[in-house]
């Protein structure tokens, strides 16, 4: 083997993800809708025309890896700030500077790794920089910025979503690294195919997490007289018990969440928390999960339990505020919740009906005497005339068709009998019958 120069060895002690982070575009993974060839973010890099913008994405999927290539590629003065190592002081001395430099002629770029974990105050000093362009500001954060970005300063920037990396581009970096010499190069290292794919499977789009894997491999491998042998054993040991509840090619997954969502409908919840454990046990984001669970109390329990949804919904903010392992408990009871709901498909299937009427019949007018005439040539028009506000009448309902000439007398909405949606049922017959009395329906 070719004996190292004092540099190698040095770089050889450095951690393989940083060894291996791109400091060019053309070595970037990833992305291809951010900085593909003619892509929006990729043009304003090289034009070196930067906004301020936050980068948001999954831990390992290049965020900072991009603020490194834009600070190689700017003519800016270009500063690296940690939001969980500084604080105000900080930040105001930097923009200090930064203000000088602008008056100076020269640009600030400022990114901040972690944003998100600035608190309100912080994150309010950087707003007058960034109004009067003393610096552009670059936020790097796992967190949605709706959530975590003061609106005032969300406002000022442009938001680019990154996505986690396709097992595909995790494993092509893998390949890379074993021959880069920035990377293993150097070595003779024996890994089989199968494994490698089996790491960036593992990895789950995180870039970091699948080259750490692959280092403990490598640095636990088996070390011959010739090469370095990577054993299925070793790889075991190095990603844990995680990967292999899932198969080669992800079917497993889908598996789980459809045996979840079907064990919820048929009312099983002792099923439906077995294979709710069996994907959060196996490392499947709980966010994912709790999605999920928003789209079957919609789909399956919809108006026979309406309170099925903001369950739903606070079991999301629960996985958000929490994460694993203490919001497991959150999707436990909301999963067993769902499962011994009454059920009911009739929204589900009121819209599907409506859609397949909507996308053929596009240019239905809407009926005259629900259009707004807000105008005089409305009004002229015949806009609104002859509609009767509701809420003026005893029964609360007046005798109007909304739906277009061609449609009328439709029924999307077929309420079922199960819980709450008797009522439903019952109210929407009596409103039905109603109208037929006074007239509704009536041609001539």
């Amino acid at each position: 083997m070719e004996q190292l120069s004092l540099f190698d060895q040095q770089e050889a002690y450095r951690p393989l993800a940083s060894r291996m982070r791109p400091e060019r575009l053309e070595d970037f993974v990833g992305q291809e809708h951010l900085i593909g060839k003619g892509k929006i973010l990729r043009n304003l890099i090289e034009q070196d025309q930067i906004p301020s913008m936050i980068f948001w994405g999954p831990p390992g999927v290049g965020k900072t890896t991009l603020a490194g290539i834009i600070a190689g590629r700017t003519h800016a003065r270009f500063i690296n700030f940690s939001a969980v190592t500084s604080g105000i002081k900080e930040i105001r001395e930097v923009m200090a500077q930064a203000e000088e430099s602008r008056c100076m002629g020269i640009k600030t770029v400022v990114f901040v790794d972690e944003i998100h974990r600035f608190n309100k105050a912080q994150q309010d000093a950087f707003l007058p920089y960034v109004e009067k362009g003393s610096i552009i500001l670059i936020g790097a954060t796992t967190e949605n910025p709706s959530f975590e970005i003061n609106g005032a300063l969300l406002s000022r920037c442009r938001v680019f979503v990154l996505q986690a990396l396709s097992t595909e581009d995790v494993a092509g970096l893998l390949k890379r690294t074993l021959k880069s010499q920035q990377g293993f190069g150097y070595l003779n290292i024996d890994i089989t195919d199968d494994m490698v794919e089996t790491i960036a499977r593992f990895a789950g789009g995180d870039a970091r997490t699948a080259l750490n894997v692959l280092e403990m491999a490598v640095t636990n491998g088996e070390i011959g007289p010739e090469k370095t042998t990577i054993t299925p054993e070793v790889l075991r040991q190095c990603i844990g018990r995680k990967s292999l509840l899932y198969d080669k090619k992800g079917e497993e997954h889908y598996n789980l969440i459809s045996a979840l969502h079907k064990s919820m409908r048929n009312s099983d919840p002792d099923a439906a928390v077995y294979w709710l454990a069996r994907m959060l046990e196996a490392g499947e984001d709980p966010l994912y999960v709790a999605r999920r669970l928003i789209r079957f109390a919609s789909e399956d329990v919809g108006m026979a339990d309406s309170q099925a949804l903001p369950l739903a919904v606070a079991a999301y903010q629960a996985c958000h505020f929490l994460g694993m392992p203490e919001c497991n408990v959150h999707l436990s009871h909301t999963v067993i919740y769902l499962s011994m709901a009454d059920k009911s498909n009739s929204a589900y299937k009121a819209y599907e009906k409506a859609k397949t009427d909507a996308q053929s019949m596009l240019a239905e007018p809407v009926p005259l005497i629900i259009r707004n005439g807000v105008t005089d040539l409305m009004e002229k028009l015949h806009y609104g005339e002859g509609y009767v506000y509701a809420h003026d009448t005893e029964e609360k309902v007046a005798v109007m068709e909304c739906l277009p000439e061609s449609l009328a007398g439709t029924e999307y909405y077929r309420p079922g009998v199960q819980g709450a949606e008797k009522e439903t049922a019952e109210r929407l017959r009596k409103v039905k019958e109603w109208k037929r009395e006074h007239g509704w329906g009536r041609k001539g």
